[in-house]
């Protein structure tokens, strides 16, 4: 029924050097981010930094679309212009969150599943009326002592799934983000084969459940050491691992691959993207981004909760888009980061 739809969908969400930026940050999450700039949490608080992202001009030259919080696509600008309605005049599509969160995982101590499919259908039908085009579900898979399992992998991957399913029924694109957390002090060798294991099970589960995958966007973690891992790997093995994973796991068919930072910094996370789409190799997807604190954060620490520093921090957010554009082409170099500096 929504083929044509949801091809075309997908399509845009992964056109060439665009990318998506994540603002569906949870009410504790986003409590965080303001606390570093020392500012409260209110209601209007996230309105007003959520309308500085979403009005920042120009900005659908790197951004195909991004991702709501059920709060802010509900919420509008100060003119009363709904926030969905402002992204499509924008040219930008707008995404909706839909999980309500990881909790414990029964019977497999440490381990996290991802719920929220309680109501889902229901739900998804009224983002569409507001506007939404595309969704996101994540799954949290923490590495560990004798874990993840292949219970917690196939408990997210079924979820995930049963979303995907619900997604498309709905006329919506789904983004499938099993995320591989960087907690702990793993290798790079053992993040990859639990990277590996999950996108099985993953891509095991869509076709069971009969989703689409050429109507599905896949938000992966790239495969690195974990962050107390004594051993780091340089640029080019994370590019490295990260393709040859992705290359045993993810089908042609599938429209395209957006990465998530997973706690990088705003350079690295840009840096390993540049380094994959500058080996040249030939691959069956496209490779962008979906990152949200690795875009967001020049321009909090810029606008600091002040109307004064609004348009200042627009400008930080286009910036960083622009360089993680060039990256999705191969194109990025550090010294690009001085212009920002400089600017």
């Amino acid at each position: 029924m929504f083929e044509r739809e949801l091809a075309t969908t997908a399509a845009a969400m992964v056109a060439p050097g665009k990318g998506i930026l994540a603002i569906d940050e949870s009410g504790g999450t986003i409590k965080k981010r303001f606390d570093s700039i020392k500012l409260e949490s209110t209601v209007e608080n996230r309105r007003a930094y959520r309308d500085l992202l979403i009005t920042a001009k120009d900005l659908s030259q790197f951004i195909s679309g991004m991702i709501l919080y059920d709060e802010t696509i509900k919420q509008a600008t100060r003119d009363g212009t709904p926030f969905p309605e402002v992204l499509k005049k924008n040219g930008i599509l707008a995404g909706i969150k839909v999980d309500t969160g990881a909790k414990d995982l029964a019977g497999a101590p440490g381990e996290k599943v991802t719920e929220g499919l309680d109501g889902l259908r229901e739900r998804l039908a009224g983002y569409k009326k507001m506007g939404a085009t595309f969704a996101k579900w994540r799954a949290v898979i923490t590495i560990g002592k004798d874990i993840p399992g292949d219970y917690c992998i196939a408990a997210n991957a079924h979820a995930l799934a049963r979303y995907a399913a619900l997604c498309q029924e709905a006329g919506i694109v789904p983004i499938v983000e099993p995320e591989v957390l960087m907690d702990g002090n793993h290798t790079l060798e053992r993040c990859f084969d639990v990277t590996e294991n999950t996108l099985r099970a993953l891509f095991h589960e869509l076709g069971a459940q009969r989703v689409r995958i050429e109507h599905t966007i896949l938000k992966a973690s790239m495969v690195v050491a974990g962050k107390d891992c004594p051993q780091q790997a340089d640029v080019r093995q994370v590019a490295a691992a990260t393709i040859q994973c992705l290359k045993r796991t993810v089908p042609a068919a599938l429209p395209g691959i957006v990465f998530l930072s997973g706690g990088q910094s705003d350079e690295l996370a840009t840096a390993h993207l540049n380094a994959m789409n500058a080996t040249g190799a030939a691959l069956p997807w496209p490779l962008s981004f979906s990152y949200g604190r690795a875009l967001q954060a020049p321009a909090l620490k810029t606008w600091k909760g002040q109307a004064a520093n609004v348009a200042a921090a627009q400008k930080a957010l286009h910036h960083r888009s622009k360089l993680n554009s060039a990256a999705c082409f191969g194109r990025y170099k550090p010294e690009m980061e001085k212009e920002a500096l400089a600017a």
